[in-house]
């Protein structure tokens, strides 16, 4: 029995996990370029000058793929609550209605309403109302966020409530307090931040592999500069959210910090552990650096002794001894701490990137054709994003194991008691093959936009029909791009 409702456990928790992991390679990059889309067309308006016009229309392709995907892999997440996380919905649902009922009512109906209108109104309305209408759409896929991260942050941070002394769940006394919650605002500003990264990187990443063809060089060129200067700005603000976020969960929860650090025991001397193994939660060998994770922590060199997850354990099973009994608290070290590494490297691996990207596409150079080396390292940067985000969010969300709300209610204790491990295999399947599926469409049809090129766009914003001899016309002759 006991076996069953492990597997039944496991089942759910893998469920989960692969549909929001792959339901987050999309939002960040719908979400960033939104923003990329916005500023560009913004230039368009401004400048006046055609390129900004196709690059919107071009990017704005991928934009609409990328949140049609991140649409459907929403609504099968939310599915999964009531399937497979039933007793969390019953204990959950006064807090969580509220913020999802108004990301659905408010924020989605206004990013999905002014998308349609941007779709299909380009040569009908002026260019300053059509650039105002993606505006409406970048605003609309914040805001969503916004409200799916406040019920997120309850789970990390339970603010505002009471439980029912008959129902035994969880009820709301304090919206606002629900709103103004720091783990929100931590949380809000590195993920909208990271979405930027997202987008710029991968828009900088196409266009590399299109100039090592020497396809379109101005266009792509432009491309470059717009998404590197986003890129780096966005790079230099997560640096700092994520360092205050960091900061944050030194008190709020050490565990999860703890292990990010490699700590198994307390640090009084502040060494920093650059790169260690374990054995469970506990240290192996490590490389270590003096006094670096003090100047982290407290920016100092000196300051208080750290909490290392003996300690911290032990503080939480005398905390929790009557709710849950004698269990242990440790979370998945291994995965936490390697997961910060690669989060961390790689946002200053990306700054450096956009730098050098920046300097060799300076104005009046065209130095960044000539460095094809370079051109290939931006262009594999496409890539690292995807996982970068997804480093992140096991970081959030293994940290505060065992719990799925915070000192509340255990992740055990949360699953559906309908849940069959043969539902549960079968659902697995079907929803690995269609995210596979899914992830393929949307790279096939991300390749062709690139591969067809800018040309590929009329005024209206669709596609240009190329019959053999068209396919070599100029563009501007053909009438798929108009002069002002």
């Amino acid at each position: 029995m006991m076996d069953i409702a492990a597997s039944v456990l496991f089942l759910s928790r893998f469920q989960f996990a692969m549909t929001t992991v792959f339901h987050f390679f999309f939002v960040p990059f719908s979400i960033g370029l939104a923003f990329i889309v916005s500023v560009m067309e913004t230039l368009y308006v401004v400048k006046k000058d055609e390129v900004y016009k196709k690059m919107t229309q071009f990017w704005g392709k991928m934009f609409i793929y990328s949140f049609a995907v991140g649409v459907v892999t929403g609504i099968i997440q939310e599915f999964q609550f009531g399937m497979n996380w039933s007793e969390y919905s019953r204990f959950m649902g006064d807090v969580f209605g509220a913020p999802l009922a108004i990301e659905a009512l408010a924020a989605f109906f206004l990013e999905s309403t002014f998308i349609g209108l941007w779709m299909f109104t380009w040569t009908r309305v002026k260019p300053a109302v059509h650039a105002l209408f993606i505006w409406l759409v970048c605003i609309g896929s914040s805001l969503s966020a916004l409200w799916i991260l406040a019920a997120n942050s309850f789970m990390q941070n339970p603010v505002g409530y009471i439980i029912n002394a008959k129902t035994h769940r969880v009820q709301l006394t304090d919206f606002g307090a629900v709103v103004g919650n720091k783990q929100l605002w931590y949380e809000f500003s590195h993920v909208i931040l990271g979405a930027l990264i997202t987008a710029a990187f991968v828009v900088a990443g196409c266009s590399a592999w299109r100039l090592l063809k020497n396809k379109n060089v101005d266009f792509y060129r432009k491309s470059i500069k717009v998404s590197l200067i986003i890129g780096l700005v966005a790079c230099l603000g997560s640096i700092w959210s994520g360092d205050l976020q960091t900061r944050y969960l030194v008190d709020n929860q050490p565990m999860k910090f703890a292990a990010m650090e490699g700590l198994d025991k307390n640090s009084k001397n502040g060494d920093w552990t650059m790169v260690a193994g374990f054995k469970d939660h506990k240290k192996t060998w490590s490389i270590e650096v003096p006094k670096v994770l003090n100047i982290l922590t407290y920016h100092k060199f000196n300051g208080p002794s750290i909490k290392g997850q003996e300690q911290v354990n032990k503080e939480l099973k005398a905390k929790y001894k009557n709710k849950q009994g004698d269990m242990n608290y440790y979370t998945p070290t291994r995965t936490l701490f390697w997961s910060f590494r690669v989060m961390a490297g790689s946002a200053a691996l990306f700054a450096l990137v956009a730098i050098v990207g920046l300097w060799f596409n300076r104005k009046k150079s065209d130095a960044i054709v000539k460095q094809k080396w370079f051109l290939y390292i931006m262009g594999l940067c496409l890539w690292l994003p995807f996982i970068v985000n997804t480093a992140g969010w096991f970081i959030t969300e293994f940290g505060r194991y065992p719990w799925v709300v915070y000192g509340l209610l255990t992740i055990a204790d949360a699953v559906s008691p309908t849940a069959t491990v043969g539902s549960l295999l079968f659902t697995n399947i079907v929803y690995f093959l269609m995210f596979s599926g899914l992830g393929l469409v949307m790279i096939v049809l991300s390749h062709r936009v690139l591969k067809e090129g800018p040309d590929s766009v009329n005024p209206d914003g669709y596609a240009v029909e190329k019959t053999e001899d068209s396919s070599k016309a100029d563009p501007y002759e053909m009438g798929a791009v108009k002069h002002d």
